[in-house]
């Protein structure tokens, strides 16, 4: 069976097959209802994901820029009572070269397809999409512990302490340097 690597830049429509994979890597197993897997800026958003030649979606992820205003503080999830994950306290207090910034969110893989090296590659083209389209000069992101080593296998750094996202559990932040200021 063939995969394919798909990515689309903003204003892209995206396919319920996307979805249905992020709602059942992400939200149905910590028990969130159908819905909570789509945010309100995801057509502001670039997206990537693995798609099986029959059209099955087995992995996603996606990366936003964060407003040059913004210490990139938001919610977790679409929907009532979405915990707020907190801000990257260096991007708060950074100058503008960390600006553009962008951040990576809702990365998911399907349990039968973990470890083969999506979410790596999935990573890598959300790099190269936000620096190509944005000009991005630095990266952030919110990881569950478990995915700490795959970033850190793509050179992202963690920094601070652990913190708990309610309702979803135990995060360390993360961040890396990209290398936006050649796209100018």
């Amino acid at each position: 069976m063939g995969l394919r690597l798909e990515v689309a830049l903003p204003g892209t429509t995206l396919s319920e097959a996307y979805y249905t994979c992020r709602y059942a890597c992400l939200r149905e197993p910590l028990g969130f209802l159908k819905g909570a897997e789509r945010l309100e800026d995801d057509v502001e958003a670039i997206h990537a994901w693995w798609e099986a030649d029959e059209g099955e979606v087995v992995a996603v992820g996606r990366i936003h820029r964060i407003p040059d205003d913004s210490d990139g503080a938001q919610s977790d999830h679409a929907g009532p009572d979405a915990a707020v994950c907190p801000a990257f306290t260096p991007l708060a207090e950074g100058g503008t070269e960390l600006r553009p910034a962008v951040q990576i969110r809702q990365m998911g893989t399907r349990d039968e397809w973990r470890r083969q090296g999506l979410a790596s590659g999935l990573v890598i083209a959300l790099e190269a999409a936000a620096i190509s389209h944005w000009g991005a000069k630095s990266g952030w992101l919110q990881s569950r512990i478990e995915a700490v080593p795959m970033y850190a296998g793509e050179d992202w750094i963690q920094f601070g302490g652990e913190y708990d996202v309610k309702g979803i559990g135990p995060h360390f932040s993360m961040w890396k340097m990209l290398d936006g200021e050649d796209s100018d």
